[in-house]
Formats: C-alpha cells, sequence, structure tokens
C-alpha cells in the first residue's frame, strides 16, 4: 500500500510544472515578443557586419543573370542542352578577355603610365584658372585628390581597396556566378524550402519576375556599355583624340554605373581632348555627347520597355545612398539593388489588391 501511495506521489510530482515552465499567457506572449525582438536586432546587426560579403554574393547573383541571359539567348539559335550552351558562353567571354588583351593591352598599359599625368596637368590648369578669376585659391595634387576619394568610400571599398583584395573579390564573383548560373533553380528551391508552405508559390512567382528584370536590365547594361566603348574609342581614333584605346575602355566600364558613370567617362575624355588642344578638346565633348545622346535616346529606352523602369532620380538617389554607405560596390550595384526592391513591393501591392478583392465579396 505505501509503495502504490509513494508511486502515486511521484507520478503526480512529474505531471506538475517544473520551475522553469511559464504558466503565465501575458508573461509567455511578452517572453515571444521580445525573443522577436531580439532576433531582429541581432539579424540586422549580422547584416551590418556582414555587408562585404552579402555584397559580394549579390554581385555574383548579378554575374549569374548576364550568363543566363546569353545562355538563354543562345538556346534561341542553338538547341543544344543548357550545360553546353553555358559552357559556350564562358568561352566567349575568355576569348573576348583575352583578345582585348593581347590586341590592346600593351597599347593600353602605355596610355595608362601617361593618363594620370596628363589628367593632373589639366586639373592643375583648372585650379590655376579658378584661382586667377577669384574663385579660391586651390592646391590640388595627386596625393591630396587621392585622399579625398578615398575618404569617400564605405567599408566594402576600404575591404577589398587593395589590388589583391580587389582581384580576390573579382574571381569570387565570377566563381559564385557561374555555379549559380549552372543549376539556378536548384538554389531557388533550396531557399523555398526554408519558408512556411503557403508562402513558397508566392516566392517562386516574385523571383521569377526578379530574375526577369534583372536578365533584360544586364542585358541593357551591356549593350550600353559595348556601344559607349566601342563608339567612343572609333570617334576618338578617328578626330585624334589621345589614348583612344583607354578612353574606351573607362567609357564602356564606367557605363555600368548609370548616371554617375557617363558624368565621370565625360570629364576624363574632356579632360583628355583639352590636352591636345582647343580643337580636340571640342571634338572630345562632340564625341562625349554623341555618345551619351545614342546611348540615352536609343539603348535606354529600348530595354526600359521590356524591364522595370526606374526614374533617374530614384536611382541617382539610391546611388549617393549607397554609395556614402557602402562605397564603390554599392554605387555600382545600387540600380540592381533598385530593380528588385522595385520588382518585390510591386509584386506585394499586386497581392493586397487580389486579397483586398477576394474579401469584397464576403463583407
Amino acid at each position: 500500500m505505501a509503495e502504490t501511495d509513494a508511486k502515486a506521489k511521484v507520478k503526480a510530482s512529474a505531471d506538475e510544472p517544473g520551475p522553469t515552465e511559464i504558466r503565465s499567457y501575458a508573461v509567455r506572449t511578452e517572453l515571444t515578443k521580445a525573443g522577436v525582438w531580439l532576433g531582429l536586432a541581432l539579424l540586422i546587426g549580422a547584416c551590418i557586419v556582414l555587408i562585404q560579403p552579402i555584397l559580394l554574393i549579390f554581385a555574383g547573383i548579378v554575374v549569374a543573370a548576364m550568363l543566363d541571359g546569353g545562355t538563354r539567348l543562345l538556346g534561341r539559335v542553338l538547341p543544344i542542352a543548357r550545360g553546353w550552351r553555358l559552357l559556350i558562353v564562358c568561352l566567349l567571354l575568355v576569348a573576348f578577355l583575352a583578345w582585348t588583351m593581347l590586341f590592346a593591352g600593351s597599347q593600353i598599359a602605355d596610355q595608362v603610365a601617361t593618363f594620370q599625368r596628363v589628367v593632373m596637368a589639366q586639373i592643375e590648369r583648372l585650379a590655376t584658372w579658378a584661382s586667377e578669376h577669384g574663385m579660391g585659391n586651390f592646391q590640388l595634387d595627386a596625393k591630396t585628390i587621392s585622399d579625398n576619394l578615398a575618404g569617400t568610400v564605405g567599408r566594402v571599398t576600404a575591404a577589398v581597396g587593395s589590388v589583391v583584395g580587389a582581384l580576390t573579390s573579382a574571381v569570387m564573383i565570377v566563381v559564385l556566378g557561374i555555379f549559380i548560373a549552372i543549376e539556378p533553380r536548384l538554389y531557388e528551391r533550396g531557399v523555398a524550402w526554408m519558408l512556411p508552405m503557403k508562402s513558397r508559390e508566392n516566392f517562386y512567382i516574385t523571383t521569377a519576375r526578379m530574375g526577369f528584370t534583372l536578365r533584360r536590365l544586364m542585358a541593357g547594361r551591356l549593350l550600353g556599355m559595348a556601344v559607349e566603348g566601342v563608339g567612343t574609342w572609333l570617334a576618338c581614333l578617328a578626330f585624334g583624340v589621345p589614348m583612344a584605346a583607354l578612353m574606351g575602355l573607362l567609357t564602356g566600364l564606367l557605363a555600368f554605373i548609370p548616371n554617375i558613370g557617363a558624368i565621370v567617362s565625360g570629364v576624363l575624355l574632356i579632360l583628355v581632348g583639352f590636352s591636345a588642344g582647343t580643337d580636340t578638346g571640342i571634338a572630345a565633348i562632340v564625341i562625349y555627347l554623341v555618345v551619351q545622346t545614342v546611348d540615352g535616346y536609343l539603348i535606354v529606352p529600348m530595354v526600359a520597355k521590356r524591364t522595370v523602369d526606374l526614374a533617374p532620380a530614384l536611382v541617382l538617389g539610391a546611388q549617393i545612398l549607397l554609395g556614402a554607405l557602402l562605397g564603390v560596390m554599392g554605387l555600382a550595384l545600387a540600380d540592381p539593388i533598385v530593380a528588385m526592391i522595385k520588382v518585390a513591393l510591386e509584386r506585394e501591392a499586386e497581392r493586397n489588391a487580389g486579397a483586398g478583392g477576394k474579401a469584397k465579396p464576403g463583407a
């Protein structure tokens, strides 16, 4: 009998709440809220600390969109397996880079050696002219300008600012882009697997639209880079502007950054043009205006009709903000980031409108 009572007491004590169990509903609710806010704060802190790898991953996604777009485009004329088409695109890219280095590598290397001297001489002439006309006393040299530029870059640029860091980051971005482009659905399904079942369909629709927009946006960007780079190179050769190959290369590369890239390339082109004389400087201005007109009124509208149409002021504001926070990499990726955010917001607005329309009949 005593043994039976002892077993009953043990069973009863096992069913009783322990000292760590919270029986109060209000306390459990508040602790849940506190846990959510703490987790959100930790997530924001992790994003701030890991902003460099996050941007590198996004840059890899942008590269993957370019490769995927080229693979899809090649599939329209060459009906073979996707893997072979992707391999052809990668080989064509490597062949183009090798041809560029062999064809214009030595010429560009020689021009780079004199480029800084020419630009600094022109800047000093402008500073002298401004001082003579009572606009202030400007003391400009290469060190002052480089220090000012270094002060405007963000954490990410500072982290990859060295030559070794830049090359390493570039290799990581390209390799990551190739891996994503090989099997993009694999990574899409992996991310969707971590989401609730009810959210997966919307996730697939949103990512499909983001991928379409990013491919079109990057296709237009590459087309604009090619038009501006080759056009500037040929025009500089025709009008005798010095360092034609380097000017074409810089203009093409800076065309990846809308708005600001065109301004920087134009300033450099005009400075180099006036270094060879007034007539050459005027020719450089004409070249810049013609190339930017062709890109702005032909290439950009043609691409914008097929992709998300971003307001120039919105893109410029995002470039200023991300450039100040994240440096050159944030500046270069501002346009794709804004495009992806706009697609996501449009999809969310579409869902909310659909949910509102379904709720009205039952109201």
